[in-house]
């Protein structure tokens, strides 16, 4: 791990990264700084053979403010343009073209606040479980500036038009209970039960077929942009794909289980993997 990282965490746990936006006060806003560290994080997370699965969540009370005005707005405004495409595109980045099509699977951990543009990572994430106590909100609109970047794109995955705009047009805020009633989360816990909870799915996704796992989540996510022919061409590419990669021979081993051995029941337990 980089020694250099002064605005997130990284800590280790038996095949799970846990990742923390590291100011906490600022309520862990993201900054041009974080932005940039964030991108060498997940690079370095990637090659990192002993990460299964990375977790997302902040330092402290929040897990993100979204953008710092002062250091990613206002400062950056008044910089030379150059400056404001790099900035623009490190956020870019890792906020959604790295998170999102991740080789690995990633979990948002929503402990607190989560509010404007940390709504991008949190989609970006395959998976999130928010505390029942977390607070959301779009509050741009307050502040003068419509919701920027692909905040809306991001809500327009997961939460339906009306609902998006509610929240969008008013500025109001909601909890984990209502997050994970819009499908903008996958559920909602207790503060004290959620890390237990985020470890467990944790867990439940190590004991899969990384090759497959990874086949998986993004042939989903790139399909919804496709037909449906060219939705099936292109998952059956990526079935055959993950055989051709899977040293662990899963599929060859699965059906040996289940066929021959008879000893797994496909669709209640998963194969025996051997390694």
């Amino acid at each position: 791990m980089s020694a250099a990282w002064e605005t997130v965490r990284v800590s280790h746990d038996e095949g799970i990264a846990w990742v923390e936006l590291n100011r906490p006060e600022k309520r862990n806003a993201m900054s041009p700084q974080l932005n940039a560290e964030m991108i060498d994080v997940l690079q370095t997370l990637d090659a990192d053979d002993n990460c299964g699965v990375v977790v997302l969540t902040g330092a402290g009370e929040s897990f993100s403010a979204g953008m710092d005005l002062k250091e990613y707005f206002r400062e950056v405004d008044r910089a030379p343009e150059h400056v404001q495409r790099r900035v623009r595109r490190d956020a870019a980045l890792w906020q959604w073209r790295l998170l999102r099509n991740f080789a690995k699977p990633t979990i948002a951990m929503v402990n607190g606040w989560c509010f404007g543009g940390a709504f991008t990572p949190l989609v970006a994430c395959d998976l999130a479980i928010a505390a029942d106590e977390a607070t959301f909100g779009l509050s741009e609109i307050n502040w003068g500036i419509p919701p920027g970047s692909v905040v809306s794109r991001a809500l327009a995955e997961t939460v339906g038009s009306r609902a998006a705009l509610l929240y969008i047009m008013t500025g109001r805020t909601f909890d984990g209970r209502r997050a994970a009633e819009l499908g903008l989360v996958n559920s909602s816990v207790p503060l004290a039960q959620l890390r237990s909870e985020v470890e467990s799915l944790a867990r439940e996704l190590l004991a899969k077929n990384p090759v497959v796992l990874r086949s998986a989540k993004l042939g989903f996510k790139h399909c919804q942009a496709m037909s449906w022919d060219d939705a099936e061409d292109y998952l059956y590419a990526k079935l055959e794909q993950s055989q051709f990669l899977d040293s662990e021979r899963g599929r060859e081993e699965g059906l040996a289980q289940f066929l021959d051995e008879k000893r797994i029941r496909p669709g209640l337990q998963p194969y025996e993997r051997s390694s």
